[in-house]
C-alpha cells in the first residue's frame, strides 16, 4: 500500500492528560503496543543520504515499510512518501533483507497508544528519551486538532524520532546508537532542555 504521509508531533509532558482529552474529542484507543524498530542501510548508506528509511517493525503485527520524500512537501508538515507491506515472520524478513545486502543500522524501540477520530490518528509515543504526540491526517484536521488539544502549532516537531535521538546523542555525547529503554536506563535525559536546538534546525 503507498500513500502520502503527512504528519507532526508534539513533545507532551503529561500524557495520560492528553489521553483523556482525546478521549472526550471521541477519539478511540487502539490500545497500547511495544514496537521494536530496526533500520535498514544499504553499503553505501544511500537511504540516509537521500532521506529515505527502509523499516522493519514488529508489534501487532510485522510490517516493512519504505519511505521516501514526498513529491509536493509542505514545510508546515512532514511529508513522505510510503509504501508498506505486512510480512508474516519478523525473523525470517530481517534474513531476507540481509540476504539481498542490507544491514542492520539502528534499533529504536517504543511504546505507542495509537486513537482514531474520523480519518485522522493520534499516536501517543513513549520514547527512551521522552513522550510525544504524532498526528497524522489531513493537513487542516491536523491543525484543527492540534488546537483543539490546547498544543502550540508553532512548537510542533518536524523530525523524526532519530533525528530527535542524534540531536541528543551530540548533546549528551552519547556512544551508542540502538535508541532502546535498556540503553537509557542509566541515562537522565530531559529532552525539554534540547528543545531549542529542535527549533533552531528548524528554522536553518
Amino acid at each position: 500500500m503507498e500513500h502520502i504521509e503527512t504528519e507532526v508531533k508534539f513533545f507532551i509532558t503529561d500524557p495520560a492528560m492528553l489521553r483523556e482529552k482525546l478521549i472526550s474529542l471521541g477519539a478511540l484507543s487502539g490500545g497500547n503496543i511495544f514496537e521494536t524498530n530496526i533500520r535498514f542501510e544499504d553499503k553505501d548508506k544511500n537511504f540516509i543520504k537521500n532521506k529515505s528509511l527502509l523499516r522493519l517493525r514488529k508489534d501487532s503485527k510485522t510490517t516493512l515499510t519504505f519511505k521516501s520524500p514526498a513529491p509536493d512537501a509542505d514545510s508546515r508538515f512532514k511529508m513522505l512518501r510510503e509504501l508498506e507491506v505486512e510480512v508474516s515472520d519478523f525473523s525470517t524478513a530481517i534474513r531476507i533483507l540481509e540476504s539481498l545486502g542490507f544491514i542492520q543500522e539502528q534499533i529504536y524501540e517504543k511504546w505507542r497508544e495509537t486513537f482514531i477520530l474520523g480519518k485522522t490518528y493520534f499516536c501517543i509515543d513513549k520514547m527512551p528519551y521522552g513522550d510525544f504526540l504524532e498526528i497524522e491526517g489531513n493537513k487542516g484536521e491536523i491543525i484543527e486538532y492540534a488546537s483543539l488539544l490546547g498544543l502550540d502549532w508553532e512548537e510542533r516537531i518536524l523530525f523524526n524520532y532519530l533525528e530527535l535521538f542524534d540531536i541528543l546523542k551530540k548533546s549528551l555525547g552519547i556512544s551508542f546508537s540502538d535508541v532502546t529503554f535498556e540503553n537509557f536506563k542509566n541515562i537522565e535525559a530531559d529532552f525539554s532542555k534540547y528543545f531549542y536546538k529542535i527549533k533552531a534546525e528548524r528554522m536553518r
